[in-house]
């Protein structure tokens, strides 16, 4: 049987398809730089799901939990052996993702003999100023981006674009306006999952439901039994680890308003 461009084309499309659908309801991720580090954070249920990669580079995805862990572990092997090899200067997010993660998980989502990652993940790396900071976003089809100071994943395209835009002129000097803000902008992506056009109807009033608002997206997820779960890598540190896992004590105060 021959199989030709139009072929593959489908193949692609039904593999998008399929990912996209169980990624749809994911837990964003929301990465944000202010004056002290890098905050990285989620809502999640009982498995962990920010981690630590490297002396200042750290982790978060939404997708299948299965192959989060295969991302993850290949993300450690990759920048230890790295920086075993090489030098630590030389472990760098960039190489991570774009030499060392990107193109074998395009390899596995261009082979039609194998089932896609269910993934989508943010990847960070600390640095001397908050501008400088770096984010790389890499999703199941091997694609990725770099960004400065923020990114937000989350279910869709336009849910983590609706987030990114609240965090656009935010510039964080402490912890606590940082967690507010990343909680903010998980609760826009988490409202957002997909455009909803306006229809109005003979009358002229809409009849397409209206999405929740941020704030009662995230007291829907907290009500719902999520947790909260935060990291940060400190800019300022005299500690031998730069990242910190947020005890419950201390995102209390960000959470409170949504109890």
């Amino acid at each position: 049987m021959s199989y030709n461009f139009y072929d593959f084309n489908n193949a692609l499309q039904q593999r998008n398809e399929y990912v996209e659908g169980r990624l749809r309801d994911g837990s964003p991720v929301v990465g944000i730089s202010y004056d002290g580090g890098l905050l990285l954070l989620t809502l999640r249920h009982t498995q962990r799901k920010v981690y630590e990669v490297y002396d200042r580079l750290m982790m978060s995805a939404l997708g299948k939990q299965s192959d989060i862990e295969s991302i993850r572990l290949a993300a450690i092997d990759s920048t230890h052996r790295e920086g075993f090899q090489r030098s630590e200067d030389d472990v760098s997010v960039q190489r991570l993702v774009g030499f060392g993660l990107s193109p074998a998980v395009k390899r596995i989502y261009n082979d039609n003999n194998t089932i896609p990652l269910t993934f989508r993940g943010l990847f960070v790396e600390l640095n001397k100023e908050p501008g400088e900071d770096l984010y790389f976003t890499l999703g199941y089809d091997g694609e990725f981006r770099n960004t400065h100071r923020y990114a937000v994943v989350a279910g869709t395209t336009y849910a983590a674009e609706q987030a990114e835009e609240s965090l656009k002129d935010a510039h964080l000097g402490n912890l606590e306006d940082t967690l507010k803000a990343a909680l903010k902008a998980w609760g826009i992506a988490k409202s957002q999952l997909a455009p909803l056009p306006e229809k109005l109807d003979d009358d002229g009033d809409e009849d397409t439901p209206k999405p929740p608002t941020p704030e009662e997206g995230l007291k829907t997820a907290l009500a719902d039994g999520l947790t909260v779960e935060a990291a940060v890598l400190e800019r300022h540190t005299k500690r031998e680890s730069r990242f910190r896992l947020l005890t419950q004590a201390q995102l209390e105060n960000a959470v409170a308003d949504y109890r």
